[in-house]
């Protein structure tokens, strides 16, 4: 799958529920096909701004969209990568701020 045809799917999964992709592409893209070499290296799309651990059990929390997207975009605008935000932040209604980690240091 190339990086505009895994663009196009998420996006067409991801919008109905409010969750859009940055508008920076060349970033959106960049962590799109880090999320494809991560599909090919582990046989999963874990989020490519984050170390796996190569085993599903414990990177489950962290497969794309993980599970601190939805906290992340709610307090912030923006998942902790960037990839996933609020339309108000794509628009610049919010600041862009950064996102601390959520990921509890022991599943690291």
């Amino acid at each position: 799958m190339t990086e505009k045809q895994l663009y196009e799917q998420l996006k067409k999964i991801h919008e109905p529920k409010g969750y859009f992709f940055n508008r920076d592409l060349a970033a959106t893209m960049f962590l799109i096909s880090g999320l494809i070499t991560n599909r090919k290296r582990y046989g999963y799309m874990c989020c490519p701004c984050r170390l796996a651990k190569e085993d599903i059990t414990a990177d489950r929390d962290i497969i794309c969209p993980c599970v601190y997207r939805e906290p992340d975009v709610r307090e912030y605008g923006s998942c902790y990568c960037g990839l996933y935000v609020s339309s108000t932040w794509n628009d610049g209604h919010i600041p862009h701020r950064y996102v601390p980690e959520r990921r509890p240091v022991e599943r690291c």
